[in-house]
């Protein structure tokens, strides 16, 4: 799970990095995805809506298993 996950992470990169952000994966634990968004994303007014309606979307389309994304 974690290659498909990060795998999804380096297509979406691309996009947040663009606006001066980036996302990182801390850790998995079930079907719980744990993210860290920095740069321009760390603290961004939008930056749940990103999380859950772009990367957790595109996560759970993608990789079986993932549940939810949480931002740590």
């Amino acid at each position: 799970m974690r290659e498909q996950v990060e795998q999804v992470l380096a297509e979406i990169r691309g996009y947040l990095q663009a606006d001066g952000g980036d996302v990182e994966l801390v850790d998995i634990e079930g079907g719980v995805v744990k993210l860290h968004l920095t740069g321009a994303c760390h603290g961004c007014p939008h930056a749940l809506v990103t999380l859950h309606t772009g990367i957790e979307q595109r996560l759970k389309e993608v990789v079986p298993g993932v549940e939810r994304v949480e931002a740590v």
